[in-house]
């Protein structure tokens, strides 16, 4: 299969994606475009954030003619309401990834189902825990960190351990405010406390505990989930891939992974490296095995071992409307229902594999760190064996791909631009290199650009226009998650094509550094990793976070997790620029705590903007940024 020379165009994503609606249309299939159709418009009280639910007194609604309800929350109480139950709905769910990361590390043994694949940063994470680490076999060590990673999420004293990380000022800022993250489950269960009827109803302190909630998220288990699959499957480098619908082959046994949790797809790809199963797929008639993924598994098994990424959230469908997926099979989160039905009318076997993300006509195969090796195997073997069950006649493989750099964890950005600069890349090194280039000039500051798609903006456009705005402006750009999809299926992570989009600096960079201009730092629970980067360009310059020329955009979010990431980047000191309203907008004191300058930027120096023209937004983002530099006098 040939690679691509040139980059895509969303026009042209958007013309394979009705290729493949033509395809379902044969069989009867349902899409998310028709299901928007129907769903529209939406409710103007829940895009307003001014229902309310949590009695049965109601559900109240907050209108000019009934400005309180029964029990008389005003308007601004419902909206921080709904708002900080949002945020924790995000906050529980990828910090319960981490969860079960640490659950997986625990289970590590030497020649068992998982191994330690990166002993020194488990042994530098220890040491940044004050555990003692001379003398103990690593699996020992990593039983002992385990149970002290799964102690942040109920310990009763104490605040979370990452949370040192942060700069000084920022650790002192939280201080003030009175949002340092505590216990995980502590900062998840009070917010649901103080969201019970009869209780909190003041924005203040709903926004207040929303901030801490995503503290503990971000600098908890988020970090956790990002740290120790690093230490589990390898802290990720430079690798190259490929991206969109054309990396399914029409000729294999096509398996797509889905949703978020590593430890299953780690699994898959072994075996599907199989040579037993490899032998059994030719059997049937297949010339192999491909594994491919979609969503935040894609970003995982890409950055690790180089498998194509066929595309992001609203691309889910799309692999099964191919007629070519033998198996799509999904861990956690983002996962459509629809593809119980959608796979029933092609030959597709939809393999559910985790009791938290259970759906209807699926098949369970549940997956465990115990079982590991024996719930794979038993996956992929039933991929293969229902290659023999295709309609070759509704085969459609949109005959479109990129290439993509991908794998630019913290370690590897400092390596690849310290050893640049310094020639010494066989240590650390500093994000100096980096601040030169900005202070310099040369760059003119950093976006760092996640989240979802959301079919109420144009699926993939927001984020490859802003990016090629950034870039023409010599704005790097660091990416995770569905964003990062969205650039690889452009192609603007080709190392060599995407540069003649930038402008002269961040070309120049580009090319001395054998970098794309856009970073992939992997999935949606890795924006720890930005974090990490932020909080060490901060020590590295002695500039507040907040001071330097660094944005957080999320241009297409949808999901709760969304904006608990938000929280925790605006409340790490990022500004954080939103093209989808969180739902607040019924509560003007909700808009002022937000995005007002007497808001949260009283507390943590920054907040949000909501702007959901793009271009708009872009222009914007570039303003602040400029400001921010002259503000530095650079």
């Amino acid at each position: 299969m040939k690679d691509w020379d040139r980059l895509i165009t969303v026009e042209e994503m958007e013309a394979a994606t009705a290729s493949l609606l033509e395809n379902g249309k044969k069989v009867g299939a349902d899409s998310w475009q028709q299901r928007v159709k129907n769903q529209t418009p939406h409710c103007g009280f829940g895009e307003a954030g001014t229902c309310c639910r949590i009695c049965s007194m109601g559900p109240c609604r907050i209108t000019p003619k009934s400005p309180r309800g029964i029990c008389g929350c005003d308007v601004h109480g419902i909206v921080g309401r709904n708002f900080l139950r949002f945020t924790v709905g995000g906050t529980a769910s990828h910090s319960d990834h981490g969860r079960e990361i640490m659950h997986t590390l625990y289970e590590t043994k030497e020649n068992g189902n998982y191994t330690i694949k990166d002993p020194e940063k488990l042994i530098r994470i220890a040491k940044e825990w004050e555990m003692e680490t001379e003398g103990k076999d690593i699996y020992e060590l990593a039983h002992e960190v385990a149970v002290k990673g799964l102690m942040e999420y109920g310990k009763p004293f104490g605040t979370q351990l990452f949370a040192k990380r942060a700069p000084e000022h920022t650790q002192q800022l939280w201080e003030n405010a009175g949002i340092t993250p505590r216990a995980i489950d502590r900062e998840v269960a009070e917010a649901m406390h103080m969201t019970h009827m009869g209780c909190s109803s003041l924005p203040e302190a709903l926004v207040h505990q929303a901030l801490r909630a995503g503290l503990s998220d971000g600098w908890g288990g988020s970090m956790m989930g990002t740290e120790f699959s690093d230490v589990l499957f390898g802290t990720p480098k430079p690798i190259d891939t490929t991206a969109n619908l054309g990396v399914m082959e029409k000729d294999m046994v096509n398996i797509v992974v889905h949703g978020h949790d590593p430890s299953l797809s780690e699994m898959v790809v072994h075996y599907a490296n199989d040579p037993e199963m490899i032998a059994l797929a030719k059997s049937l008639g297949a010339k192999g095995i491909n594994v491919c993924g979609v969503c935040c598994t894609a970003n995982e098994v890409a950055m690790r071992h180089g498998i194509p990424m066929a595309g992001n959230f609203l691309s889910q469908e799309n692999v099964v409307l191919t007629g070519a997926c033998e198996a799509i099979v999904v861990d956690i989160q983002c996962i459509f229902p629809a593809l119980g039905p959608l796979s029933k009318c092609f030959h597709t076997k939809f393999i559910t594999t985790s009791h938290i993300a259970r759906m209807p006509d699926s098949e369970f195969i549940e997956f465990s760190a115990e079982s590991a090796a024996e719930n794979a195997k038993a996956i992929v073997k039933t991929a293969v064996e229902n290659f023999k069950n295709r309609t070759p006649e509704l085969v459609n493989i949109p005959d479109i791909k990129a290439n993509a750099r991908v794998g630019y964890s913290v370690e590897a950005i400092v390596k690849v631009l310290d050893g640049v600069a310094n020639s010494q890349v066989d240590t650390f090194g500093t994000t100096k290199p980096l601040l030169e280039c900005v202070t310099s000039g040369v760059l003119r500051g950093a976006v760092a650009m996640v989240g979802c798609n959301n079919p109420k903006i144009r699926p993939d456009y927001a984020h490859i226009e802003l990016m090629k705005k950034f870039l023409k402006n010599d704005i790097i750009v660091i990416v995770s998650g569905c964003s990062a999809q969205a650039a690889a299926k452009a192609g603007l992570m080709d190392p060599v094509l995407a540069k003649e989009y930038c402008g002269a600096g961040l070309k120049r960079v580009c090319e001395l550094a054998g970098i794309p201009p856009v970073l992939h730092m992997g999935s949606c629970v890795d924006i720890s990793r930005m974090l990490i980067l932020a909080a060490e360009l901060s020590k590295d310059s002695g500039i507040p976070i907040s001071q330097l020329p660094v944005l957080g955009c999320a241009p297409e979010w949808m999901s709760e997790k969304a904006v608990s990431i938000g929280n925790y980047v605006v409340a790490t000191g990022l500004d954080t620029f939103l093209g989808v309203d969180p739902y607040v907008k019924g509560s003007s004191e909700m808009g002022e705590w937000l995005t007002g300058e007497n808001g949260i930027k009283k507390w943590v120096e920054a907040n949000y903007t909501v702007e959901t023209d793009i271009e708009k937004m872009g222009d914007l983002m570039i303003e602040r940024i400029e400001a921010k530099r002259a503000a530095l006098g650079i």
